[in-house]
């Protein structure tokens, strides 16, 4: 097939992260290197005095470490329901964002399991999970479950750059370094665009979307299950799987969007990603937070009206004591005006999709402090309240979690192209078409075929 101009810009596109970045770029990496740093120090000080320097008390023992692990490997599951279900169904407008999406998903499920790690005082013993596994424990089930999660996502994060960093190097349009031209060789296996390989990887990553999905159902649930099961007041709900699933969905596509807004802003590729995309991912966010917002509803109105002694306790302490000041702040800045800017015509933007989509995102870790917190504050035996504070250690652990996640993507982006070359060309006639048309022709066709068709 000969390259159409619109395809040596597609591919000029995708590499521009790898290129040697600005100031601003090594600005903004040097000080996300230096949270993350000041992270590990704070582990390394929290392994070398104990778990006494955490805020964690005898009714506490699971705090913002456990937040932080909920938060994170929810975050992953946008990447999961843009990239496989859209694919599922055939979406078109999805081919641009699929990388971006896929990566989200890579990065934050690497980070959210470093945090039962950080957790434990003993880390070395990490290995008894695996050599003497106690299978009545949902810690052991959540363990393999995010594991099985972790090699799916990778697999599927893989096979769409074969093809990607195959076209790349046989390139003449594209220059690129030495470093990548023996990673993308290794990474290429052999890629020739050959109709059999073509025919291969589509089956492949037809296996993965339709196997992906359950298994990232399946992981919060089990995350979940492993406070449901418990006999807590506040936990012990047949609601939290589906309670947990749709939260994880709702903020992990917010996080998609976000990660768009950066790169399509950083290197100019509002080509590739328009407001169309925004506005549909807005629509899929739209309508998890408003399912979030009746199970939320469901849960706190089944708890209230059965008015037993223990649940009573556990909503006051939410709703009117002292995790009132993160509970209502949640519920206006988390849900009400994220759904409002998403709803309303004149703020369905691209800056107000954005918007909307940064307030969920911190919004949501929030309601994960909340929902795990405030319950373990209540003794279950004499309904003492004994109030737990993050440590400046757990905070700013925290805060490294927070910045792994930019400085992950920047560094997987200036490794592989941040474009899925390969599902662009397939979705755009015009970017294989030979280059005798008529370049308005071509123009318009590459447009109606990035975008699913005419407006």
């Amino acid at each position: 097939m000969i390259a159409t101009p619109e395809a040596t810009a597609l591919r000029r596109a995708a590499i521009r992260p790898l290129q040697s970045g600005g100031v601003a770029y090594w600005a903004l990496f040097g000080a996300l290197t230096a949270v993350i740093l000041a992270g590990a120090a704070a582990w390394i000080y929290q392994l070398r005095e104990g778990l006494g320097v955490t805020g964690l008390n005898q009714n506490v023992t699971w705090g913002i470490y456990t937040a932080d692990l909920v938060t994170f490997i929810g975050l992953s599951y946008g990447g999961a329901l843009v990239s496989a279900i859209l694919r599922l169904t055939g979406a078109t407008w999805r081919a641009s964002i699929t990388r971006i999406a896929e990566a989200c998903a890579l990065v934050t499920l690497l980070i959210g399991a470093a945090y039962p790690i950080i957790h434990m005082g003993r880390p070395e013993r990490i290995w008894l999970m695996f050599t003497e596994p106690n299978g009545t424990s949902p810690m052991v089930w959540d363990t393999f479950a995010i594991l099985t999660y972790l090699l799916a996502t990778l697999i599927f994060f893989y096979l769409p750059l074969i093809p990607d960093v195959g076209t790349l190097l046989t390139s003449e349009a594209v220059r690129v370094s030495s470093f990548h031209r023996r990673l993308w060789g290794a990474m290429a296996a052999h890629w020739r665009d050959l109709p059999g390989q073509r025919r291969a990887l589509e089956r492949a990553l037809a296996i993965m979307a339709v196997v992906i999905v359950p298994i990232a159902v399946g992981v919060h649930s089990v995350l979940a299950w492993a406070f449901a099961v418990t006999t807590r007041p506040g936990w012990h709900s047949t609601i939290f799987a589906p309670y947990f699933v749709i939260a994880a969905l709702y903020s992990g596509v917010a996080l998609v969007i976000l990660a768009m807004a950066a790169y399509r802003s950083a290197y100019r590729l509002q080509e590739y990603i328009d407001a169309r995309q925004f506005r549909y991912l807005g629509y899929i966010m739209l309508a998890l937070g408003l399912t979030y917002l009746y199970f939320t509803f469901a849960e706190l109105l089944t708890e209230g009206y059965a008015s037993t002694h223990e649940a009573l306790a556990v909503m006051a302490l939410i709703l009117t004591g002292r995790y009132s000041v993160l509970f209502w702040p949640w519920v206006i800045g988390g849900m009400v005006i994220p759904l409002l800017l998403i709803a309303l015509p004149w703020t369905r933007t691209i800056a107000g999709i954005t918007s909307a989509s940064a307030l969920v995102v911190v919004g949501m870790w929030i309601k994960r402090l909340v929902i795990i917190i405030a319950p373990m504050e209540i003794s279950l035996i004499g309904h003492e309240i004994v109030p737990y504070a993050p440590s400046w250690v757990e905070l700013t652990i925290t805060a490294a979690g927070a910045a792994a996640i930019p400085w992950l993507l920047m560094i997987v982006f200036r490794l592989v192209p941040v474009l899925p070359i390969h599902e662009i060309e397939e979705l755009t006639p015009a970017v294989t078409t030979p280059a005798v048309q008529a370049p308005a022709r071509v123009a318009s066709v590459a447009q109606a075929g990035l975008h699913g068709g005419p407006s």
